[in-house]
């Protein structure tokens, strides 16, 4: 089924009693004066009364921290991951032992497996014509099951590519197969079942991907371009890691993303759940290729300057029992919580034991194999509110008290898992980048541990494409409130970073509309054309799409976020070939190739979409301190701020243009437009002329010490720049 995502309400920071305040200028966090969790009081004083909780948060994470310390070594030790092999430590810390399927330099096979609940357990497969009895593990007292194949002659005791299974006996007597949970390959013949089969992948050297490139730096402004590499194609199929390789990468790159967020690696069984009910936790999607062809992917994307982060599902997990992980041994409690308390009734899946000491392990050193074996920078964590609560954000509305945050409605694992997660990978990884999926605010989720925090470096800020659809579907344009637009932008909490985003693959799914189906609906399909009439509907979508996107992008955070295919109006929904559709696969692609054709209006959004990415390249307002609002008027719709050394106007009233609009400037001197939703190359009218120059005049005006004179056409907006920067 479809992932559910939590209720969208206000992402903010607020008052114990509800209140929301605007914040004019984030900082970077304060160090903390004492290592005891509370250094976040000092950004933020409201928390004062909740310092013991703050206290507890923190001592249950450093305990945990320690704990793995004084048992295995430490967190590096604990997670360990190099080319598939991930280590085990006993409590003595006597050796290292490796889960899974791993090749030794004589070719021996090891295999390693947590089942303390079976009572007999053998390898069966190809290798031994799936014999029952030819190939038995031996159980240790941690309930390991172990087993060595040693090679023969030289060749692999089980060969490349071939299927290969555990199966084990319960107490009871019942015999079962399962696909072993450290896998790295599962692939499906769905001629013959849906069920995936587990693959032994250890390619000759000559046909493994040898990385030749080092990943770029970390992005000091974040520019995320969010793709699915199965829809990345206009054709009705499944793309593959090749075809995103050969075609996406360059298009991403032309329009000035540094970010790429890969959505549905992790391998699921059900295409339509959009990658979230994972199945095999270290398995990259084999529908859209080999390991080796992923990895080509992302180091390609390293060559060309460009990130890639990881959509990782610790949330929850499939309920698929036959290759999946649920009743892994024969027991609904291996990896996740027994009982009703093991079970998201909106998502239909099963819920992790973060309190569980190889729980931790198996998460930990998942997040270092994608590290390690594909070289991913990063990962955005899904369902984060989740994981923060014992409700998991069902049918809860956040009003933003901080009461709501603390309490026997917040889930102490997750919080804790999260924490070491996160902290785990910013010390091996000083590089990596964590952004969380959290709709609730929860304070000091993107600061530092030693602070208090939970330690991710963004949030995505939920309330802003929430704002929009509620703008489209309930006001008209008349009543558009430039005051809480202003506000929704600029309402994130002090010193936490944020990924604004107008809208995600939330809004493109099938049951909901993207915002150019909202402005533009029918017409979409009949009036795009340059050749047809510019009708006030296609006008209109196009004026707002863009404002939209820029407005977002100059006043919503410290990141920006975008969904292929949406940068240039996609004019369809998302739906993934399932029952309902007749398994049809005519919503499940991106017609990318819109852009490329010279008679359709889509490539004048497209170009508007590059200029954003290169004009933020240049003048880095993502990393800038956050935009000063000098005006909000409510009858004109005129929207002004400055920021990065930039003035920014918008005017979004339906009707009224404005000559010798009279804006407030801080900074003295001559401007020249940078961006003009209304220039010709993005399907507007040039009603200013390129290369006009605005004088300011030495007035206070707005609050602000000097003010310039424009010209602001109907539903348009400019960007301007201090001449001598251009």
């Amino acid at each position: 089924m479809l992932k559910h995502t939590s209720p969208h309400e206000p992402m903010a920071a607020k008052t114990p009693n509800g209140a929301q305040q605007e914040h004019t200028s984030p900082q970077e966090p304060v160090a903390a004066k004492t290592p005891d969790g509370t250094g976040v009081v000092d950004l933020d004083p409201w928390l004062e009364p909740f310092k013991d909780a703050l206290r507890s948060r923190y001592k249950r994470t450093t305990d945990w921290i320690k704990k793995i310390d004084e048992t295995e070594g430490g967190l590096e030790k604990f997670s360990k991951v190099n080319a598939r092999e991930v280590v085990w430590a006993d409590q003595y810390i006597q050796g290292y032992e490796k889960f899974g399927f791993n090749v030794k330099s004589n070719g021996d096979i090891t295999y390693r497996e947590w089942a303390p609940n079976a009572v007999a357990a053998h390898l069966i497969g190809d290798f031994n014509k799936w014999d029952r009895t030819a190939t038995p593990l031996k159980k240790d007292d941690f309930g390991v099951w172990e087993g060595i194949l040693p090679s023969k002659d030289g060749q692999l005791a089980i060969p490349h590519n071939s299927k290969v299974k555990i199966t084990m006996t319960t107490p009871s007597g019942e015999q079962i197969d399962r696909i072993p949970t450290w896998t790295t390959r599962v692939t499906q013949d769905l001629s013959v079942s849906p069920l995936y089969d587990n693959v032994f992948w250890h390619p000759p050297k000559e046909e493994r991907y040898t990385f030749k490139h080092t990943a770029p730096p970390k992005p000091e402004s974040l520019r995320i371009y969010e793709a699915h590499v199965g829809i990345s194609s206009p054709k009705t199929e499944v793309a593959t890691y090749e075809n995103f390789t050969k075609v996406m990468l360059p298009r991403i790159k032309y329009l000035g993303y540094n970010a790429i967020q890969l959505m549905a690696i992790m391998e699921h069984a059900y295409y339509a759940s959009f990658g979230y009910q994972v199945n095999n936790f270290f398995a990259a999607s084999s529908r859209y290729g080999t390991p080796e062809g992923l990895k080509e992917l992302i180091d390609t994307a390293h060559s060309m300057g460009i990130v890639v982060l990881l959509d990782v599902v610790h949330s929850h997990a499939s309920k698929n029992v036959l290759d999946g992980l649920n009743m892994f041994d024969g027991t609904d409690h291996l990896y996740f919580h027994a009982g009703g308390k093991g079970n998201h009734d909106l998502w239909d899946s099963r819920l992790f034991n973060y309190g569980s000491h190889e729980v931790l392990r198996f998460l930990l050193s998942n997040l270092r194999f994608w590290m390690e074996e594909y070289q991913f920078d990063g990962f955005r964590f899904d369902g984060v509110t989740s994981m923060l609560y014992t409700h998991h954000g069902i049918g809860t509305g956040f009003s933003g008290g901080y009461h709501e945050y603390f309490g026997p409605s917040v889930d102490d694992e997750g919080i804790t898992y999260l924490s070491i997660a996160n902290e785990m990978l910013h010390q091996i990884y000083p590089n990596c980048i964590t952004v969380a999926e959290d709709v609730s605010g929860m304070p000091a989720l993107c600061l530092p541990l030693a602070l208090g925090g939970v330690g991710f470096d963004y949030r995505l800020a939920m309330a802003v494409p929430d704002m929009y659809i509620k703008l489209l579907k309930e006001k008209t344009d008349e009543e558009w409130d430039m005051a809480n637009l202003a506000f929704t932008l600029t309402n994130r909490r002090h010193g936490e970073k944020a990924i604004a985003y107008a809208e995600s693959h939330d809004q493109a799914l099938v049951g909901d509309k993207t915002l150019m189906m909202w402005l533009c609906d029918k017409e979409m399909y009949t009036n795009m054309s340059v050749l047809t009439e510019l009708t006030p509907a296609i006008e209109r979508g196009m004026s707002l799409h863009k404002m939209i996107r820029l407005v977002t992008h100059g006043l919503g955070g410290e990141g920006y976020l975008n969904f292929e295919g949406n940068e240039f109006g996609h004019p369809e929904w998302l739906d993934f070939p399932r029952e309902g559709n007749n398994n049809s696969f005519w919503y499940a692609r991106r017609q990318l190739n819109l852009t490329e054709d010279d008679l359709l209006r889509y490539k004048f959004l497209n170009e508007f979409d590059r200029k954003m990415q290169l004009t933020e390249e240049k003048y880095a307002w993502l990393r800038s301190p956050q935009a000063y609002v000098s005006l909000k008027n409510e009858k004109d719709k005129v929207l002004v701020f400055e920021r990065a050394g930039l003035l920014w106007v918008f005017n979004f009233h339906p009707s009224s243009s404005f000559t010798a609009y009279r804006v407030g400037v801080e900074q003295a001197g001559t401007y020249r437009i940078v961006i003009d939703t209304d220039d010709s190359e993005f399907g507007g009218f040039n009603r200013n002329a390129r290369g006009t120059r605005f004088f300011t005049t030495d007035m206070e005006w707005n609050g602000r010490k000097n003010y310039a004179e424009l010209y602001l056409p109907t539903r348009t907006a400019l960007v301007l720049a201090l001449e001598d920067t251009l």
